[in-house]
């Protein structure tokens, strides 16, 4: 019964499936067994600016970024552009997605972003320049991938006090994954409106309301994983700075969705780290978040350095049914 749903995953709807584009991976699949088990998730922001804007060094990083997800059952990622407009067509970006994945083995993809007008996205509300930049890669069957960009943003290519979040299609992702035969849990990657204006703090709070909205209608009674680059600062030391409307954000988005932040669940330190990742049992579906980590001294350059400017964060699941 597994290879036989395996098997009607792909047919029905894999956005990417196995052995197509650059850098795919071998067509063996391995069967998904029954529960209880368990999984990692990674989600990384892999700082895909070109060369030059990005504070990390692509041109490089992609490449040696690749074979280090083989280790994560469930890779979320963000700045991983694969759509732009002609005039930013002269950069790498092609490059670095295909670097990327050069290596990866997952046999599950998501499909390359389908643009502005596919999204309901005006091209010309906006100077826009690149798409979402996010990404899924999975040992687990998904289908239904879906991607819906912020209704608002703040700052464009000219000094406007702003993060420049208008030349791209930031928003949010998901995906339906199946786990098992009839265990299934929708996985969203998102990237949040940066910048420390007031403005960016008022569509921070609209942002996490659009995709709480979201998520109570596509996801009602299911189980959930949340991933992905918030730009919200959640520490205490930094509520001091100036970040206490971002705990608030963030404490009233985990209400609202009946979420759970893998960090909390873990009693793992908080360092008030951006990159978060949430989750919520549902469904035929139990989760539970028994691992976080950060393993930033495995995603360095052979001589030492960061491969990104965000550090990436790890979180291991074990499921079972519920009710089990």
């Amino acid at each position: 019964m597994a290879v036989i749903a395996l098997a009607a995953a792909t047919i029905a709807g894999c956005t990417n499936p196995p052995g197509s584009g650059p850098g795919a991976p071998p067509t063996t699949l391995v069967p998904l067994p029954a529960p209880p088990g368990t999984f990692r998730v990674l989600s990384y922001n892999v700082a895909g600016l070109p060369e030059g804007i990005s504070s990390a060094h692509p041109q490089w990083s992609m490449s040696l970024i690749s074979p280090l997800l083989n280790d994560y059952d469930v890779v979320l990622t963000q700045e991983n552009f694969d759509w732009w407009q002609p005039i930013a067509g002269i950069l790498d970006f092609a490059h670095y997605h295909e670097r990327l994945r050069s290596k990866a083995t997952h046999p599950y993809r998501s499909a390359q972003h389908p643009g502005p007008l596919a999204v309901g996205l005006n091209p010309a509300s906006r100077p826009l320049l690149v798409g979402d930049g996010l990404g899924w890669l999975s040992r687990y069957p998904f289908t239904g991938e879906q991607r819906v960009p912020w209704t608002g943003c703040n700052g464009g290519p000219l000094p406007d006090g702003g993060a420049a979040d208008c030349l791209a299609m930031k928003g949010f992702g998901v995906v339906r994954m199946t786990l098992a035969d009839g265990y299934e849990v929708d996985v969203y990657d998102l990237h949040g409106e940066a910048g420390g204006q007031p403005a960016d703090q008022r569509l921070q709070a609209a942002d996490y309301a659009q995709l709480a909205a979201f998520i109570a209608t596509h996801s009602a009674g299911r189980a959930v994983i949340l991933g992905g680059d918030t730009n919200l600062h959640t520490d205490l030391t930094t509520a001091d700075g100036g970040h206490g409307a971002d705990i608030e954000i963030w404490q009233r988005f985990l209400r609202e969705t009946g979420l759970t932040d893998a960090c909390h669940a873990t009693d793992c330190p908080d360092t008030g780290s951006i990159d978060k990742i949430a989750f919520r049992s549902g469904g035929a579906v139990e989760l539970r978040a028994v691992d976080h980590e950060m393993p930033v001294e495995r995603f360095q350059y052979p001589g030492g350095g960061d491969l990104s400017d965000h550090p990436p964060l790890a979180v291991t699941f074990t499921w079972s049914a519920a009710n089990s």
